[in-house]
């Protein structure tokens, strides 16, 4: 299958360095260029991309809010969200605004077409070790206090499934998981789809920032 990506940078020049490295995959295709966030989420909506690469700096509506308005109103269109620093605080505003994962904007080409594919095929490109770290630089952006989660949605998962977020949220891989809850790796990641079926999420990342939020862990 064809992966169909919207490019979306106020810079012309990045827009065509990304549109040459995407049409020399025989799997990937530009289907459309946007240099504003408005514009993005209208292309979006018209051309129903599989993915979005996203700049976040941007003149009038940010690559933050066009990703809210992308990921709500296109379900099935995923957002890639390119930052010039690792760690940027726009980087976390991105993934719970709903993008699948946040890339450097120096990436080398092979790191960009290989986070394109897997997010194409339903996973995140940040590591669970990196966003784990991503949330606890900017834990400050998380709710405090000491008030029990209030997310009825929790109420849907298994006393095993919330175990499997749980450990997800810690950081850990599906093998890691696995192996410390005595499970096959494939049965973990039956949990997991489970798990982002009942919660309403969209990948693992989302799932990190649902456990955090909802004080099923704490950063350190």
């Amino acid at each position: 299958m064809t992966i169909r990506v919207l490019l979306v940078d106020d810079e012309p020049l990045l827009r065509m360095a990304f549109t040459m490295v995407l049409e020399a995959q025989p799997d990937m295709e530009a289907v459309g260029e946007a240099g504003d966030g408005a514009e993005a989420v209208r292309l979006a909506r018209q051309l129903r991309p599989d993915l979005v690469l996203m700049d976040v700096r941007m003149p009038g509506t940010d690559g933050i809010e066009a990703t809210r308005r992308i990921t709500r109103s296109c379900r099935q269109t995923r957002v890639l969200i390119l930052t010039t620093f690792d760690l940027d605080e726009y980087a976390f505003a991105g993934l719970k605004a709903g993008a699948s994962g946040f890339l450097l904007k120096n990436a080398l080409p092979e790191e960009l077409l290989a986070a394109i594919r897997n997010i194409a095929a339903g996973d995140a490109v940040v590591s669970p070790r990196i966003t784990r770290r991503l949330l606890e630089n900017f834990a400050h952006q998380l709710p405090s206090g000491d008030v029990p989660a209030s997310d009825e949605r929790l109420q849907r998962l298994t006393p095993r499934e919330r175990e499997v977020l749980i450990e997800v949220a810690r950081g850990l891989s599906n093998t890691e998981i696995a192996a410390g809850l005595h499970l096959s790796e494939a049965t973990v990641k039956t949990h997991l789809g489970r798990i982002l079926l009942k919660l309403e999420l969209r990948d693992r990342v989302q799932a990190v920032v649902f456990a955090y939020e909802n004080r099923l862990m704490r950063p350190a």
